[in-house]
């Protein structure tokens, strides 16, 4: 397999899950604010981490499953960035059009991977899973701090930059792990 394969058979693999969640729950992250996002992320990474400094993991779910938690909370970043938050129950999304907007995240995701692929000439394959992690942990300590600061930043890239670099480092971290 080539890594646009690769990407793309992970991918499916958590917009699988992510799609039956909304079955299950609908789109109820619609009320998380992005801080929350990236607390939830960083929760999962730090597991992570947690996990292969000890060697010990008391929940057998595997890392696995926290990557693609990690990759659709990205995603769900990423929309909530579009949709904006809400307050209340009240406004139902068709679970037609979030998968619709998933998709579009996700394609947008894979085309940045080419690109930076190209560029760095496949790289990530000579890395470590614990080294994907801890660039995944700095790109979610730079979104705090964006964050603190309101969003604004004076040469850096922004927020959605941060979590499509997550959501391509956590497929790559999958891809490593099979």
């Amino acid at each position: 397999m080539n890594t646009s394969q690769e990407y793309d058979k992970e991918i499916k693999q958590c917009r699988d899950l992510f799609s039956a969640k909304l079955k299950d729950y609908g789109a109820s992250w619609r009320i998380l604010r992005l801080p929350s996002l990236t607390d939830q992320i960083f929760i999962k990474a730090n597991r992570i981490r947690q996990f292969q400094e000890s060697g010990i993991m008391k929940v057998e779910e595997g890392i696995g499953s926290e990557f693609i938690g990690i990759i659709n909370y990205s995603i769900i970043a990423l929309i909530q960035l579009e949709l904006g938050v809400i307050n209340d129950n009240k406004e139902k999304l068709d679970n037609e059009f979030v998968i619709e907007l998933y998709d579009k995240y996700a394609r947008q995701a894979k085309e940045l991977m080419e690109d930076k692929n190209h560029d760095y000439s496949e790289a990530w394959r000579s890395m470590r899973v614990s080294s994907i992690l801890d660039l995944i942990l700095m790109k979610i300590m730079r979104l705090k701090q964006i964050e603190d600061n309101q969003g604004k930043v004076f040469v850096s890239e922004g927020i959605e930059a941060n979590y499509y670099d997550i959501i391509n480092y956590g497929v790559f971290a999958l891809i490593k792990i099979k």
